[in-house]
């Protein structure tokens, strides 16, 4: 059989002078492509909160990648004021989005690596971080295709698959997470077909669900977000994909607005529902969903983004959660670049990952 080869999209990258973060501006697609070279923390910042880097895997590698870049400016010669620069910076880019562990992850790592060489000069410890960057962004890459192998394990030739948001290449490094088996199964010349949920109120899935897909010439199809049910219903759907921001240990997922809903349709309708991401997604440290911080955004994002006039009266008030959470009840499976967890999910995580069961 002759594979196909995808064209990945370098979303996020060092620049070639080590001095910006260049990343694809996702707000601006599809229609425009858009390359930005930042290097100044508010730009980082900015670009986080205003989703022109956005997934959270690919918050991760950016998140490296910016702490490195920051570091670089930092003009301390003693080894304890640049880890007091290190530190502010770690915390200002933290605050950005609360939800996605893998920016906290990144950043807590990036930051144990300068704090680990007291006895060094900056020069070497500037080094270090960005070899810890570089490594950040190779292990997504390793991630996503482990993952995207095991989530193909899960379906069969002709499958319709059900997708939520945005959770391939874009989002991540290479193959993705969610959308990673309908990449790798386009390689292997299996033919499986996408329904993309348009993914209110941002349009994920509309704009880069839908934008990588068709460029990859993946068979997908377009669908508003309250059409999922009568998809599921018809018998479209054999399974339903979706990504994940933070994964708590008992199971509970956070993902974009409208996952939850989902999975409750799909629940319904006897469909599998599976939650796929990499570890660095699970939070162990979280017992479960209640305790995930849920990110709220500004109401103008419903009445008026995306939209030639408002959809709504201005003094009309919003209520725009980016996130829900997916109880554990609902979750078929979650997969990892180690492997399935079926339920329970607080035993078979903390098998995987080699950790004690919390008592």
């Amino acid at each position: 059989m002759e594979l196909t080869q995808i064209t990945h999209i370098d979303n996020v990258r060092l620049s070639d002078d080590g001095r910006a973060v260049r990343i694809l501006d996702q707000s601006r697609l599809p229609n425009e492509t858009v390359y930005l070279e930042l290097s100044q923390a508010e730009d980082l910042y900015e670009a986080i909160h205003a989703l022109r880097v956005r997934g959270a895997p690919a918050i991760g590698i950016f998140a490296g990648y910016a702490m490195y870049v920051l570091a670089r400016q930092t003009k301390a010669a003693q080894f304890g004021d640049f880890i007091q620069e290190c530190r502010r910076h770690h915390a200002y880019l933290n605050s950005s989005r609360p939800t996605a562990v893998n920016l906290k992850h990144m950043l807590d790592r990036m930051l144990a690596v300068a704090e680990s060489m007291p006895c060094m000069d900056i020069d070497s410890i500037l080094e270090s971080m960005r070899q810890a960057a570089i490594a950040i962004h190779q292990e997504d890459i390793t991630m996503c295709t482990a993952i995207s192998r095991h989530g193909l394990s899960l379906v069969k030739e002709g499958d319709g698959i059900l997708t939520h948001c945005n959770a391939g290449p874009l989002a991540t490094s290479r193959y993705g997470t969610a959308l990673g088996p309908l990449f790798l199964a386009k390689e292997e010349g299996i033919t499986l077909h996408a329904w993309c949920d348009e993914t209110r109120p941002l349009l994920q899935g509309a704009r880069l669900t839908a934008y990588e897909l068709q460029r990859a010439g993946i068979d997908c199809t377009l669908i508003c977000d309250n059409m999922a049910s009568i998809v599921m219903k018809e018998g479209k759907i054999n399974a339903c994909f979706v990504g994940c921001d933070r994964v708590a240990r008992n199971g509970d997922t956070a993902n974009k607005i409208g996952t939850s809903g989902v999975a409750i349709l799909a629940r319904h309708y006897g469909i599998p529902f599976y939650v796929l991401g990499p570890s660095s997604t699970i939070d162990f440290t979280c017992p479960d969903g209640d305790h995930i911080p849920i990110e709220l955004r500004d109401g103008e994002e419903i009445k008026s983004k995306f939209f030639e006039q408002p959809s709504s009266l201005p003094e009309v008030k919003c209520y725009n959660p980016a996130f829900d959470v997916t109880d554990h009840d609902l979750i078929t499976a979650i997969v990892t670049e180690r492997g399935i967890c079926y339920p329970p999910f607080e035993d078979s995580l903390a098998a995987l990952f080699g950790r004690k069961r919390e008592v």
